[in-house]
């Protein structure tokens, strides 16, 4: 969740000391040969920094503040291949898939999400946190649906005591993160999804 997924301090401690490393560039190329530049190819790395801002581009996490990272179904099929999902129309697929565009577990994803922000809004631990590097568990069968917030090894406090909004663009130095801008996103597609499977239900033979 969130519109980037590194502490700022990360990213000033990478530029502190910005050595080219060949195995970010390994990475780098193994999802796009074409991304390095011309002196990049030509040293065979490129620096940490480089590395963690392009990342997030890669993802809907720039533009959606979210990011698919992995699914698993009843049926056994489970994939985490989802380093590129970036579009909306992409994302909207791989949540059809997921709940097999059934609207009553739609409609059950869409309460708990409306209820998840509205505590968030109303905690003070969450105005006065920086939350980096969590993730959203959805789980359902064909009675219950959930969703649980998880991996918190990131989050810190915001500096000088700074209230965070949580719901603007990131820029550099202001500790916004765009976890809500985010949640709103998942729930406008949920809520989208929704409409979509009741449609399909009435032309359904």
């Amino acid at each position: 969740m969130g519109v980037r997924t590194y502490l700022e301090e990360e990213l000033v401690k990478a530029r502190k000391d910005p050595q080219p490393r060949h195995d970010m560039y390994l990475k780098m190329i193994e999802v796009d040969p074409n991304e390095p530049t011309e002196e990049e190819h030509r040293l065979q790395s490129v620096t940490k920094p480089r590395y963690m801002i392009w990342r997030e581009t890669l993802s809907s996490t720039a533009t959606l503040g979210f990011r698919v990272e992995g699914i698993k179904k009843k049926n056994g099929f489970s994939s985490r291949e989802f380093k590129t999902t970036k579009s909306e129309d992409q994302v909207c697929d791989i949540l059809r898939m997921f709940t097999d565009n059934e609207p009553t577990t739609i409609s059950r994803y869409i309460e708990r999400l409306r209820d998840m922000r509205h505590h968030l809004v109303n905690s003070q631990f969450f105005r006065s946190h920086e939350i980096i590097g969590t993730s959203l568990l959805f789980v359902h069968d064909e009675s219950n649906a959930g969703v649980w917030m998880i991996d918190y090894g990131k989050c810190q406090p915001a500096s000088n005591g700074r209230q965070l909004g949580h719901d603007i663009p990131w820029i550099e130095g202001s500790q916004e993160d765009g976890y809500t801008l985010g949640l709103d996103n998942l729930l406008r597609i949920f809520q989208k999804l929704h409409v979509e499977s009741l449609l399909h239900l009435r032309v359904s033979p």
